[in-house]
């Protein structure tokens, strides 16, 4: 005997895991058979397996992004309806990448339990390169240790290889103290959550420019509705493998970056955003060969 049942949460009138940083769960197949008894599928969207050595040669602006989705997600799961929840299986493959964000796929080992204690001695959280101790409460549970045992593996796993690595040098003060301060649990999600927020005001406003010296090397000129269709060189990272493809604020940041570059000789302002909203940037290394383009514009180097 053979059967299967397949669901969709729209029939069934459930609702989909909506919640930021899950994976939403589109129905599940119920299957009885001789040879594979009671099996149960979930079908939930699709994400792409997180691949970290990939994820380093990626744009800091994207290594970001998944740091501050994790952080939401963790905020979140600290102030559940059901309680702080915890996540035993912090590896990386329980995460998936889904339009640019970090979610976890796996909620099998997530806990809500808040371990019991008697004296501080008895919250003793150990990881392979530290080991913490918090504070048990007069409540007799330990204070914040799902919370906190969140928040030390998103240090251990994500933070210290993807925040800090290719930043703006004005953010890297405060990227390297929110990973300093993870890192010894001398914050919670709270106030964790709140700084990377910060930091991308700071950066989606242009004011992480503001405390920066923006002196011009060169001069150029501005040529509307006209691309350089070749000439491109290659930098590190870059949203385009075979070319120099950044992502910039305004005019004035993509001529710094130009003039940072020996072999810049232009630039071309594309009609393409970034998920914050900066404008994407194609850096040339030369302009012999200008065509016309109604979405574009250029600027050629004209001075050293």
């Amino acid at each position: 005997m053979c059967f299967q049942l397949c669901f969709l949460t729209e029939d069934l009138k459930l609702p989909t895991l909506g919640i930021h940083g899950i994976v939403k769960l589109y129905g599940y197949c119920y299957q009885d058979s001789n040879d594979i008894p009671d099996t149960l599928t979930a079908i939930t969207e699709l994400g792409s397996p997180l691949e970290m050595i990939q994820l380093l040669q990626t744009s800091w602006e994207d290594r970001f992004r998944i740091c501050l989705s994790l952080v939401r997600l963790l905020h979140y799961l600290a102030h559940s309806p059901l309680g702080s929840v915890t996540l035993l299986d912090f590896r990386p493959r329980q995460f998936v990448i889904v339009d640019g964000e970090l979610k976890v796929t796996d909620l099998d080992d997530a806990s809500i339990e808040e371990s019991s204690c008697t004296s501080n001695s008895d919250c003793f959280m150990e990881f392979p390169a530290r080991n913490f101790t918090l504070p048990c409460s007069v409540e007799g549970r330990c204070q914040n240790m799902n919370e906190k045992r969140n928040l030390y593996n998103a240090y251990r796993f994500f933070f210290t290889y993807l925040l800090p690595h290719s930043a703006p040098p004005s953010l890297r003060p405060l990227l390297d103290k929110i990973v300093n301060a993870t890192g010894e649990l001398h914050w919670g999600i709270d106030e964790t959550a709140a700084q990377l927020e910060r930091v991308l005001n700071l950066y989606k406003s242009g004011e992480y420019l503001q405390n920066t010296t923006r002196i011009l090397k060169s001069e150029y000129r501005r040529l509307p509705e006209a691309f350089i269709p070749d000439e491109n060189y290659r930098c590190w990272p870059s949203y385009h493998h075979k070319g120099c493809l950044l992502s910039v604020f305004d005019v004035n940041e993509a001529m710094e970056i130009c003039d940072s570059y020996s072999q810049c000789k232009a630039f071309v302002l594309t009609n393409q955003t970034t998920w914050t909203g900066r404008q994407l940037v194609f850096f040339k290394a030369a302009s012999n060969h200008i065509m016309p383009d109604p979405d574009k514009i250029t600027y050629v180097k004209v001075t050293d």
